[in-house]
């Protein structure tokens, strides 16, 4: 099978509603999955690391930092919603649209929130149930890769 039947699988594969796609013949064997639903993760704190300047720091100054820490875990707790794809991350439909969510938006089930652009397809990225977006995790227009967290949400 060469590369456009390939891409040609892929398309039909997002068009429609196919989660995973299988074929398999004596020379080679395609699968195709494709994810319809956000993950949804709950992220506990993180242990803080000590970073090399520490290291080399007396151990009263690596006491310090303390008060730094608290805005480091308070960015990681919640839920989140996260790229289904590898692709690139899109807040508006369009240069001089309105994005979909901003901070303190609430978003019914199924609302979009944002596109991830994988091989110049637009796939809207939906909210798989009513939140309020407290948080957006990454700047109009850059690379996300799979499972990687766009929002940080509030379930409602």
């Amino acid at each position: 099978m060469d590369i456009k039947d390939i891409k040609a699988l892929i398309k039909l594969v997002t068009e429609t509603d196919i989660t995973e796609f299988e074929m398999e013949n004596a020379d080679e064997k395609i699968i195709v999955k494709r994810g319809t639903s956000q993950e949804i993760v709950q992220v506990s704190a993180p242990q803080m690391m000590a970073s090399p300047a520490q290291f080399a720091a007396p151990p009263a100054a690596a006491a310090v930092p303390a008060p730094a820490a608290a805005p480091v875990v308070e960015a990681v707790q919640g839920l989140t919603i996260n790229s289904p794809i590898v692709g690139t991350f899109y807040r508006k439909p369009g240069p001089d649209a309105d994005n979909y969510a901003d901070v303190g938006s609430v978003i019914e089930t199924g609302g979009t929130v944002c596109l991830v652009e994988a091989m110049k397809m637009f796939n809207e990225i939906e909210a798989e149930f009513k939140c309020k977006i407290l948080e957006i995790l990454k700047d109009d227009a850059v690379p996300v890769e799979f499972g990687e967290p766009l929002f940080r949400v509030e379930a409602l």
